[in-house]
C-alpha cells in the first residue's frame, strides 16, 4: 500500500545505534523507496546514527531519540511515542531484535509493526516475520527482507548504499585540513571500538603506510578519541604524507572526505562500512567476524580473512590470546591490494569485487612503481 485516505502511507523505520548497521539499512530505505514512491519514510534513531540519514535522499525525516545501547528509559520512550502517535504512522519496521526496540511503535499505537519476534515480542511485533538464513545468509538480506510487502516474498537484488556527497562542504575540508588532491591517497580506519578481536595490529598498519608514503601516495587516518595515540603513530610512520584526521571530521566528513581517496582500508567496523559508502573503492579486514554477513557493500571492495579454525569466534577479545586471525594477515597482502586493483592471486584475499579504474587510480599505479 502506498497510499491511504488521510494521505500518503506513512511508516516509521526504528533504526540501528550502530554506524555500520544504519548505513547498511539504506538498501532497506531504497527498497521502501522503490516500492511506495509517494510513502512518507521517517527513521528513528540516535544523534549519532541519525547523523547520516540526512546524506540518504530515500529517507524523509529523522527523529532523534537519546537513548543508550543498554538503556530502557521507559519515560523517554513514552515521551517519544505520544509525539511519534501524533504523525499517524501506518507501519513500523522494527530492525533490532530486542524488547526495548519494539516498545516505542506499540506505545505509539501505530497499527502494523513489522519485525522478527527477537526476544520474545509477542503482541509487541504484530507482523512477525521469519528468516531464512541459509537463503539470506547477509545482515543487509536481513534488514531488507522486513520491507518487503509480505511474508514470503522473494527478494530482489539490493541496491548498495550510496550516501550523497556535499561538495561544497568537502571542498571546505580539503583546505581546512591541508589535504593534498594532486596526489593519491589512501583512507585509514584503524581502529576498532567493539574490541580488539576485530583490529589488525597496529604496527601492520603503521608499516602499510610507511609502505604508501615512501611511494608518494598520501594516508588519510581517521579515528575517534580512542585511537588518537593509534593515530599519531600511524601519522609518524608516513612523515612525507601522513595526514592525521582523527577527532577532527563528523560521520558525513568522513563520507565526502572518503570520495576523494583512491582506496579506503579498514578493520570490520562502522567507519569501514560508511567509507563503502562513498570510497570509490574498500579493503576490509575480517579476523573474529565472517566477511560475508557484513561485507562492504561497494562496487569495487576487497575482503581479507585468513579462516583459521577457530574463526569467526564473534568476541570482543581473542579467547586464545594470539589474535593470529587478524595478526597473520601479512602487510604485503593488502599493499599489493592498494597498488593492484586488479590483483586476485594475493594469499589472503578471501574475495573481491571490482577495480574501480578511475584517473586517481592510474595515478597510483604510477606512484606506486616510481
Amino acid at each position: 500500500m502506498t497510499e491511504t485516505d488521510a494521505g500518503p502511507y506513512r511508516v516509521l523505520v526504528v533504526g540501528p545505534s550502530w554506524i555500520g548497521d544504519m548505513v547498511m539499512a539504506q538498501s532497506l530505505f531504497m527498497l521502501l523507496r522503490e516500492r511506495m514512491p509517494n510513502a512518507i519514510i521517517d527513521v528513528l534513531a540516535p544523534s549519532i546514527t541519525a547523523s547520516l540519514l540526512a546524506r540518504m535522499p530515500e529517507v524523509d525525516n529523522a527523529v532523534r531519540m537519546e537513548i543508550g545501547h543498554r538503556e530502557v528509559a521507559l519515560g523517554k520512550r513514552r515521551q517519544t511515542a505520544r509525539a511519534l502517535a501524533e504523525r499517524g504512522y501506518d507501519q513500523a519496521i522494527v530492525l533490532q531484535r530486542s524488547i526495548k526496540a519494539a516498545l516505542v511503535p506499540w506505545l505509539a499505537g501505530i497499527p502494523q509493526r513489522t519485525g522478527y519476534l527477537g526476544e520474545m515480542r509477542y503482541g509487541l511485533i504484530n507482523d512477525v516475520r521469519s528468516l531464512d538464513k541459509d537463503r539470506y545468509p547477509r545482515k543487509v538480506e536481513h534488514y531488507a527482507l522486513l520491507g518487503l510487502a509480505r511474508e514470503g516474498e522473494a527478494l530482489a537484488e539490493l541496491k548498495h548504499p550510496e550516501l550523497r556527497i556535499d561538495t561544497a562542504r568537502r571542498a571546505e575540508l580539503v583546505e581546512a585540513l591541508g589535504l593534498e588532491t594532486n596526489r593519491a591517497a589512501i583512507g585509514f580506519a584503524p581502529g576498532a571500538a567493539y574490541g580488539g578481536a576485530k583490529q589488525w595490529p597496529a604496527t601492520h598498519f603503521a608499516r602499510l603506510a610507511a609502505e604508501l608514503d615512501q611511494r608518494g601516495i598520501a594516508c588519510w587516518i581517521f579515528g575517534s578519541a580512542a585511537d588518537r595515540q593509534l593515530a599519531a603513530d600511524l601519522t609518524a610512520a608516513a612523515p612525507k604524507h601522513g595526514v592525521n584526521l582523527c577527532e577532527r571530521t563528523s560521520l558525513v566528513d568522513i563520507a565526502d572526505i572518503a570520495s576523494l581517496t583512491d582506496a579506503f582500508v579498514g578493520n570490520d567496523t562502522g567507519v569501514m562500512h560508511l567509507a563503502a559508502a562513498a570510497a570509490p573503492r574498500v579493503l576490509a579486514i575480517y579476523g573474529s567476524t565472517h566477511p560475508d554477513y557484513a561485507p562492504p557493500l561497494s562496487n569495487a571492495e576487497a575482503r581479507f580473512w585468513l579462516d583459521l579454525a577457530c574463526a569467526p569466534c564473534r568476541k570482543r577479545q581473542c579467547p586464545l590470546g594470539h589474535n593470529a586471525c587478524m595478526r597473520d594477515i601479512p602487510v604485503a597482502d593488502v599493499l599489493r591490494a592498494c597498488l593492484d586493483p586488479a590483483a586476485r592471486d594475493i594469499p589472503s584475499l578471501h574475495y573481491a569485487r571490482g577495480s574501480a579504474p578511475t584517473p586517481r587510480t592510474s595515478s597510483l599505479q604510477t606512484n606506486a612503481l616510481s
